[in-house]
């Protein structure tokens, strides 16, 4: 009876220590669910403002706003066709550590024109102007580098699979359409070795079963050799001959 009472014990302390394990996996979930949300939606207001400013504001802080976009929208860019090519490509994961090491560059010179926005003093703002210009044109041309490649390789890998697709639909389609065959009988003499007798094709189909053979005098009565001659002097029996749905019906004889 105390071992069943401690088994029970251990049953219920066990469901509850897996309840605690799956409630703490939900809650962290939920979490990071919500905070995915909460960086998605900055993300869009900051994006939002920055195309307000562009548009609305001249002077530094327009072209502030102006690299700021160029910027965060060409490493996002980048960043997610890197993340969703690595899973089909594994060769990505080194363009993936570079661009992780581009991104670092990315957030400080974000930081940066962020912080400058904000600046009073415009003519110093002004003044640093063509070195931002530079270092933001550099970091976006080697994001984008990195994007088109990526985009590069996948398309040529999906034009090779539709090529040698393509070829093997062409191979099957051939074999489908090659239903016969004729071959020539080597050299150029009929069967019955007779010289200088026209060449002689023999069908695809096996001999014995209701097909004849082709001879360059155009008779075929579908035996060779002497049982061919037996048939020839004696006349086979019409009840016996195999007719098809084509042949015309043998009409009968008049006597006058």
């Amino acid at each position: 009876m105390e071992a069943v009472i401690l088994i029970l014990g251990l049953l219920v302390v066990a469901f509850v220590a897996l309840g605690i394990y799956v409630s703490v996996k939900l809650i962290r979930a939920a979490s990071r669910g919500v905070d995915r949300t909460i960086t998605q939606a900055r993300r869009a207001v900051e994006d939002t403002t920055l195309r307000a400013k562009t548009y609305g504001q001249v002077g530094v802080a327009g072209e502030l706003a102006q690299l700021r976009l160029s910027l965060r929208t060409s490493m996002r860019a980048t960043q997610e066709a890197l993340q969703t090519g690595v899973t089909e490509d594994a060769s990505l994961s080194e363009s993936l550590g570079l661009f992780q090491r581009l991104s670092v560059h990315g957030r400080e010179l974000d930081d940066e024109l962020k912080r400058l926005e904000r600046e009073p003093d415009k003519k110093t703002v002004t003044s640093l102007l063509p070195s931002l210009k530079k270092c933001t044109g550099e970091i976006t041309r080697s994001a984008d580098s990195l994007r088109w490649a990526a985009r590069d390789r996948a398309r040529q890998f999906a034009d090779d699979d539709l090529a040698a697709l393509n070829e093997q639909i062409d191979v099957e389609a051939g074999a489908l359409r090659h239903w016969t065959t004729e071959e020539p009988v080597p050299g150029g003499q009929d069967p019955t070795g007779a010289p200088g007798a026209p060449a002689t094709f023999r069908s695809a189909h096996p001999q014995g079963q209701g097909q004849g053979q082709w001879n360059g005098n155009g008779s075929g009565n579908g035996l060779s050799g002497d049982a061919g001659v037996a048939e020839a002097i004696t006349a086979a029996d019409p009840r016996q001959q195999t007719t098809y749905p084509w042949q015309k019906s043998a009409r009968p004889e008049t006597t006058n």
